[in-house]
């Protein structure tokens, strides 16, 4: 395997290789738009010039950030790439405050931002970064040039670019990626262009696009995963439609519209997708009920070498043509798979997923990885429940810990996706590589373990984080995440954080799902006017102490909630009025933020 490429090599490639009519496209004004390969080439050439043209230098920092990836995003993205200028990604629901400290970090002379309240949020911290000298738009607004502004005219002299185009080597820094920020402030993942290319390349026969085949492409590419995604799209030669997740349903939205191979998507977005799927079922009478509950007691017990004999087989063969065919086909009717990543699916989503005829296979990373470590690929034995096998190039090593039970800790990994550093941060950077025998190792923070799947093959299964492993005041180490977990899978929990630090027992702070809370409420004849008021309803509370009590024995007495709270309102990476919210831009849980913001809650159940 070859990954000494550098990442705009991709689209040349396709350019050579696989030429497309509809290379990248997205709707606008109600109708799909696309650039050919080839006119992906000539966007990409004109922006290289104007950017060179406006003073900008291999070393130099644009920063970017949209709400929808559009194909002139991309354009730039590999524009910069190829001149050696750095593109500064970053998330469209971070505050104002973050967007001040990434900028002055970077030291950002330009940024260009997308459709919504970005240009607004970017300028309130304009003031505050010295080294931002302008804002850009990619759409029409009064007080800003539009991105094509910077286009050099398409008879302009291109050797300029040629020749640092021509010095660009796999080793140079392509991007640096801000992580969530957990706790504190993010921290810059410097990543080259042959980090990223490993991924790309690793990932080929384990996902085979095969070049032409559809693309639907929805997630943030301010996040690595996506980002990285969108380039190994291109190296497979396959079409790109970008979307948001708003406009993926229904009989008129994308899924219908695209009709696409494969998609990537996160985990809390098949968790909405089956607590619709869900409350549609559960509001069925008669034999409709009948057939569909039916139906998922089997996908529950669901596995990828499951065969049904007999009468179950009958009745398999019976769910799938009533009730499965209607879920393929909302997702457009020719999706070959999902690609599922950035933080862990429940096991049941995985299932129900799968046994519908809906392949989903899930891999494990972080930014500081390019970002894979290991997939379950779609033509490779895979696993449900792990994330996956090892990567070719990559070696994991289970660190010990007397903490964890045999064979289980912290996940260190060693590969050629590993970044350089954080940017600017030698000593966060020293945290997290390590020096082993003079070799570069990651440490993950990630507590695993390698066991040896159905087939022989040695998988990795991760267990929990290691920040945010519980221990209690009685010296019981608890793991939060797999409890969490569970509770999740219900259709009648949108959010759930266990709590249990320093404490005599542990709690949980749930969330409910408001879809799912309003079906049950009708159907028991209980008035709805809202999550706040039925969580005040002695039924209600009721119901959820049934759940905790039915998911309390899937572990042991020190790992069992012996009392909740439910919050009226959902977590949200950023507040209505622009202030940090409870969830980083990946919707990973700041438990440091939600643990101090509801203190009451939790008090009143340890008081």
């Amino acid at each position: 395997m070859t990954y000494d490429k550098r990442l705009f090599d991709y689209l040349y490639d396709q350019l050579n290789q696989h030429p497309l009519d509809k290379a990248f496209g997205r709707k606008v004004d109600g109708q799909w738009v696309y650039y050919s390969t080839a006119e992906m080439v000539t966007l990409v050439n004109r922006a290289s010039k104007g950017l060179l043209d406006m003073g900008l230098r291999p070393g130099d920092k644009v920063a970017t950030v949209v709400y929808q990836t559009q194909s002139e995003w991309i354009a730039l993205d590999y524009a910069m790439l190829q001149i050696g200028v750095q593109n500064i990604p970053m998330y469209p629901t971070i505050s104002s405050r973050e967007y001040e400290y990434i900028l002055n970090e970077s030291e950002a002379k330009y940024c260009i931002v997308g459709e919504g309240d970005l240009y607004d949020k970017v300028m309130a911290a304009k003031e505050k970064t010295p080294a931002l000298k302008e804002l850009f738009t990619f759409y029409e607004h009064p007080a800003a040039r539009n991105w094509t502004s910077l286009l050099a005219a398409a008879d302009s002299d291109f050797s300029e670019v040629e020749k640092i185009k021509a010095g660009i080597k796999p080793e140079d820094l392509a991007t640096i990626i801000y992580t969530s920020g957990t706790t504190g402030n993010p921290k810059g993942v410097m990543l080259s262009h042959r980090n990223i290319a490993f991924n790309v390349e690793a990932l080929r026969s384990l996902i085979a696009i095969k070049p032409g085949q559809r693309i639907l492409s929805f997630l943030p590419v301010s996040h690595v995963f996506e980002r990285a995604a969108v380039y190994a799209f291109t190296a497979y030669g396959a079409s790109v439609s970008f979307s948001t997740p708003d406009k993926l349903g229904g009989e008129d939205g994308d899924l219908k519209a695209i009709q696409p191979h494969f998609f990537t998507t996160v985990p809390r977005l098949l968790e909405k997708v089956f607590e619709k799927i869900y409350n549609t079922g559960n509001s069925l009478k008669g034999l409709k009920r009948l057939l569909f509950f039916g139906a998922m007691a089997m996908a529950e017990s669901w596995d990828l070498d499951k065969k049904f004999t007999g009468l179950k087989a009958l009745k398999w063969s019976i769910y799938q043509k009533l009730i499965f065919s209607k879920w393929r086909a909302a997702l457009g009717g020719q999706l070959q798979g999902i690609i599922s990543g950035a933080s862990a699916c429940p096991l049941k989503i995985m299932r129900v997923f799968n046994a519908a005829g809906i392949p989903v296979r899930e891999g494990y990373g972080l930014t500081e990885a390019a970002p894979a470590l290991t997939f379950n690929g779609f033509n490779t034995p895979a696993w449900l429940g792990s994330v996956g096998t090892i990567l070719d190039g990559v070696t994991l090593h289970i660190e010990a810990d007397p903490v964890y039970r045999p064979g289980e800790g912290e996940i260190l990994a060693k590969g050629p996706g590993i970044m350089d550093g954080y940017y600017k941060q030698p000593e966060k950077t020293a945290e997290v590589i390590r020096d082993i025998d003079g070799e570069r190792w990651l440490a993950t923070g990630d507590i695993g373990m390698l066991v040896p799947g159905p087939d022989g093959a040695i998988f990795l299964k991760i267990t929990d984080r290691k920040k945010e492993l519980l221990k209690t005041s009685g010296g019981k180490y608890v793991a939060p995440t797999p409890i969490e977990s569970i509770f999740k899978e219900h259709y009648l929990v949108e959010q759930a954080m266990v709590v249990g630090e320093n404490l005599k027992f542990v709690s949980a702070l749930l969330v409910p799902s408001a879809d799912g809370l309003r079906n049950w409420c009708e159907k028991n004849s209980i008035p709805w006017s809202g999550v706040a008021d039925a969580i005040k309803n002695p039924k209600v509370l009721h119901r959820y102490q049934m759940l905790v009590d039915r998911v309390n024995p899937h572990f042991g007495h020190a790992e069992q909630v012996k009392k909740f709270a439910l919050l009226p309102d959902v977590w949200e990476p950023v507040k209505a009025d622009g202030s940090d919210g409870e969830l980083t831009p990946t919707l990973k849980l700041k438990r440091r933020v939600i643990m101090k913001k509801f203190e009451k809650e939790i008090t009143d159940m340890y008081f």
